[in-house]
């Protein structure tokens, strides 16, 4: 299958701090990849990176063939093909559920509020809360929210899902709910890279699993061989630490 994604030599520097040295990372079509490793060695910024949230202080970041470090490249249609679902949900407090599904889509993609409409409650449908499009963030859960964050990105139709830890905002008991949706858009086939704390739902539901620290891809490969028998000391030492927890 033809990569996806494809980060080569990438570094980012936040003042003298390197946060990401060097990686070099690809991602094939309809493969679901999940990023584990401690706080701070450079898995949001990886992800960040991805869609250009952050620039790149070195290196490339090709998506769909499309060089998204070019100077000349247009960020805003090449921003199109990939989602992003964050920590904290962002949803717009004084608009509806419907409402934040469906601005994007008419601002961005200049789509009539007809087909938005249909579109948004498709996805709201698919995530399980399209019986809350009339309600505002204020009264829905925080899985709920985070499904609405999720259906927002998905009707934007992108080929490509990042996920940055969506489940660590949430209480334990609606964790489940957003890793079933999650499982369901592997199941369909959508490429995805998660930067994650869930140890069961990488296991089960992931490619490959990558092990990050200090900015650096320490280790990779299928989640039986990573999570069960890591090969360096310090992904050994990392998931010692999150099995005891």
């Amino acid at each position: 299958m033809p990569d996806q994604v494809a980060l080569q030599n990438l570094h980012k520097y936040f003042g003298k701090l390197e946060v990401l040295r060097g990686i070099e990372l690809t991602v094939e079509s309809g493969e679901v990849v999940c990023v584990i490793g401690p706080s701070g060695s450079g898995k949001s910024t990886l992800l960040r990176c991805i869609n250009l949230l952050e620039q790149p202080t070195d290196g490339r970041v090709v998506v769909d063939d499309f060089d998204l470090t070019d100077p000349d490249a247009n960020l805003d249609v090449a921003r199109r093909s990939i989602g992003m679902v964050f920590q904290q949900f962002n949803l717009f407090p004084h608009m509806t559920v419907l409402e934040n599904v469906t601005i994007a889509q008419r601002k961005v993609l200049k789509r009539p509020r007809e087909e938005a409409d249909r579109i948004a409650l498709a996805q709201l449908t698919k995530v399980g809360v399209a019986e809350k499009a009339a309600q505002y963030p204020s009264k829905l859960s925080g899985g709920q929210q985070q499904r609405v964050a999720i259906a927002r990105a998905l009707a934007m139709e992108p080929d490509l899902m990042l996920f940055d830890e969506p489940t660590s905002a949430l209480d334990p008991e609606l964790v489940g709910e957003v890793l079933r949706v999650m499982r369901r858009l592997a199941d369909e086939g959508m490429t995805m890279i998660v930067v994650t704390h869930e140890m069961a739902f990488a296991k089960e539901v992931a490619d490959r699993v990558v092990f990050m620290d200090d900015g650096v891809i320490v280790e990779q490969g299928p989640p039986g061989e990573v999570l069960e028998n890591p090969q360096s000391d310090r992904a050994r030492s990392f998931l010692q630490r999150i099995l005891e927890a």
